[in-house]
């Protein structure tokens, strides 16, 4: 009796996995939700050793989990692996959200509603009729770009050193709006309202190679990476004249909101968490 009422009080699982895994901020985010929403649940962040991830999702299915958050470097794989797509996620071209269902893996992207809604809703930045460039053309840059578009941008240029693989992203997209592909060198004479950097490069403390000139006069820069002080791209940003200088923070709140909302059917509030995870950042730094 004792094993059955265990089961039955057992909260629903939930868990992130990737490689690294350690600095995941998912598990916090989550735990907030919980509390904010009163929902039972457990959420971990689980690291997958490379050639582990099909079995890893298997076990943890198999347990009777409920959902995943996948993170880098697996995304790619969770697409292939999944049993049914959203259409976000097939225009992606990659999963970071799956929902366990009726012996189904239903999976979604939930990345590019996180920067739509952080821009619209927590900085009141529009997107339509908006002159975006969109820097990078990887997995981060290509997560983002439908529902960018289906905001309604005037136009969005897609810039990166490899110039082939940003011609090959602008073509993948070319059926919802104004796509474009351009080298770094070629942005000069150019302005635009807003510009997103979808690169890795703020982690090394580098900056793409932008011509000056480019923010327009009171244009929004936005890097999808985060940290406690102003990433490199922040900071160019800021000396450049732009009238907002946003970090990615709001973006992996807001994201994570849309997964909790996939799989428990309940919209969290996301401003308070977003300044609960600000403030621990800045506490990081303080102490």
């Amino acid at each position: 009796m004792s094993d059955i009422f265990d089961f039955e009080q057992r909260k629903d699982q939930y868990a992130v996995m990737g490689n690294p895994i350690s600095h995941s901020k998912s598990p916090r985010i989550h735990s907030l939700f919980a509390r904010q929403t009163a929902q039972q649940l457990e959420y971990k962040a689980i690291q997958v050793d490379p050639g582990g991830f099909q079995q890893a999702v298997g076990q943890f299915d198999a347990a009777g989990s409920k959902g995943l958050n996948i993170t880098v470097p697996f995304k790619q794989e969770a697409w292939e692996l999944v049993t049914e797509r959203s259409e976000r996620a097939e225009r992606a071209g990659a999963v970071n959200t799956i929902k366990f269902e009726h012996n189904k893996l239903i999976g979604d992207n939930t990345d590019g509603v996180g920067l739509v809604n952080d821009l619209l809703l927590n900085h009141q930045i529009e997107i339509k009729g908006r002159r975006i460039l969109l820097m990078g053309a990887g997995g981060a840059a290509r997560g983002v770009l439908a529902p960018l578009l289906s905001q309604q941008p005037a136009s969005i240029t897609i810039a990166n050193r490899t110039v082939d693989k940003a011609v090959e992203l602008a073509t993948l997209f070319a059926d919802m709006g104004s796509v474009k592909a351009s080298s770094y060198e070629d942005l000069s004479g150019q302005q635009f309202d807003i510009i997103i950097n979808a690169t890795a490069a703020s982690l090394q403390g580098q900056l793409p190679p932008l011509p000056d000139g480019v923010i327009a006069e009171g244009g929004c820069c936005y890097d999808m990476m985060y940290g406690a002080e102003p990433t490199t791209f922040m900071q160019w940003a800021s000396q450049h004249g732009a009238g907002k200088v946003l970090d990615g923070l709001g973006m992996l709140v807001e994201q994570a909101a849309e997964s909790f909302y996939i799989w428990r059917g309940v919209k969290p509030e996301t401003r308070p968490v977003i300044q609960t995870l600000r403030d621990e950042l800045n506490k990081h730094v303080a102490d």
